[in-house]
């Protein structure tokens, strides 16, 4: 809930943030491991509404389902990640499994050199980041990388110019009505 901060250094297992409502859950890899790390069980995130999860590595399958609120940065995620997501905000700094973003109505999802063919392009589609959408990225990786001192996202930071065209944006079919968005739609 608001103002409770849970700070972990290690390994979380399934249902971390389950109807998570506000506060703020931080996961980092202990000091000096090796490789990428997946930190996080399955089905992180279910139900949440609010709050904020910081995670220096990746998350197994159904990262985010059902989120209606919840801002959370992680550094890959396997199958079904943010299905039937309604609201919230989702960064995916390493890769994604398949079936991501199957009925999808609101939200967002920024992602890192997505593979389109794991997307569930049914609801969803992937579009190109406008200067709103870029800055706000940026704020979240900072944030990501002051709450787990995440090398990833510090590499990302050093050159921005760089780092954000490598990203791109799922988003709901149905707000891509929005003329702004038509012609940001990814080859």
């Amino acid at each position: 809930t608001a103002g409770v901060e849970l700070d972990l250094v290690g390994e979380a297992n399934d249902y971390v943030g389950k109807a998570m409502s506000g506060g703020r859950i931080v996961v980092a890899p202990p000091p000096g491991d090796a490789g990428d790390p997946c930190l996080l069980g399955n089905t992180v995130l279910y139900g949440a509404t609010g709050g904020e999860l910081y995670c220096a590595g990746s998350a197994g399958e159904r990262f985010a389902v059902r989120n209606s609120g919840a801002v959370a940065v992680v550094e890959g995620v396997g199958d079904h990640a943010c299905e039937y997501m309604t609201r919230g905000t989702v960064v995916v700094l390493g890769p994604h499994g398949r079936n991501l973003g199957a009925g999808m109505t609101g939200g967002e999802c920024f992602l890192l050199e997505p593979d389109e063919r794991l997307v569930n392009g049914e609801l969803v589609a992937v579009v190109e980041l406008g200067a709103e959408e870029e800055e706000r990225l940026l704020r979240l990786l900072d944030r990501h990388r002051r709450a787990t001192g995440s090398a990833r996202a510090a590499a990302l930071l050093e050159d921005p110019a760089a780092a954000l065209p490598r990203f791109r944006r799922l988003v709901p079919r149905a707000l891509l009505v929005d003329a702004r968005l038509e012609g940001r739609l990814s080859a």
